[in-house]
């Protein structure tokens, strides 16, 4: 069970955790929301909760909660930018379909 961030995504986070001035990582999550059922979370965090999976994946910690992890194993960050766009992409191996828009998924 793991959830990994490519090297772009890596040097991204640590940008902005840098920049932030203080955090260990960043934590990631579905919630239930958007046109397919599950929406994604992302935040960056000062300290773990005890119930927190934690990976390090191209040296920055990665932490999930339990519930999202059934959702998100395996599930790859990238960092893209297309054209004008930029943001982070989730490559979730279990996604069985996701929105229009790229905001939400079902599984």
């Amino acid at each position: 069970m793991a959830v990994t961030l490519t090297t772009v995504a890596a040097a991204r986070v640590q940008k902005f955790l840098d920049s932030r001035g203080k955090g260990i990582g960043l934590r990631l999550g579905v919630k239930t929301s958007g046109c397919s059922g599950m929406a994604y979370t992302l935040e960056f965090v000062d300290e773990a909760l005890p119930e927190d999976m934690i990976f390090e994946s191209n040296g920055v910690k990665v932490l999930v909660d339990p519930t999202s992890l059934a959702y998100m194993d395996g599930t790859e960050l990238d960092y893209a930018k297309e054209g004008l766009n930029e943001g982070f992409k989730f490559n979730n191996p279990n996604a069985k379909a996701n929105c229009g828009c790229g905001e939400s998924f079902s599984v």
